[in-house]
């Protein structure tokens, strides 16, 4: 496998690519399923790697926008980790905001501990916040886990 038998798509995951692909890094409590294709079309803009026809990586874009960017679902099938796919992929989507950001903007993103150096190697750094999530569950009241 060399780098000329992968291809760049700038376009979203289809909902059957994104399961697919979360999936076989383990990431399959990590998504309201059934909400995927609205979440999917929701998004600002995507990049998918494939060989062949198959999609093998996958990224995208969430935000306003305007003011704040979130690289969201950066994920390569383990059989294609380590050869750069998902520098790729961290580039493209870096380079569509370039192109469409009205001005100065706030790139955010959550990740794992082993997809740390990809992202500082990209200019990110913790600063001087710390990252929060909670899931909110329909319905639920107070906070539980």
């Amino acid at each position: 496998m060399t780098q000329r038998d992968i291809r760049i798509e700038h376009r979203l995951p289809t909902p059957e690519e994104h399961r697919r692909i979360a999936l076989s890094v383990g990431w399959e409590h990590s998504f309201n399923w059934p909400a995927l294709p609205a979440s999917l079309d929701a998004s600002l803009g995507g990049v998918v790697a494939l060989v062949g026809e198959t999609a093998i990586a996958m990224g995208r874009l969430v935000g306003d926008g305007a003011m704040y960017f979130y690289i969201q679902d950066v994920a390569v099938v383990p059989d294609y980790q380590g050869l750069g796919i998902g520098q790729q992929i961290v580039d493209a989507l870096l380079q569509h905001i370039r192109e469409h950001a009205p001005g100065p903007v706030f790139v955010g993103l959550f990740a794992t501990d082993a997809a740390m150096p990809l992202y500082e190697r990209n200019g990110f750094s913790r600063g001087d916040m710390t990252g929060m999530f909670r899931i909110v569950r329909p319905g639920q009241t107070g906070y539980c886990s």
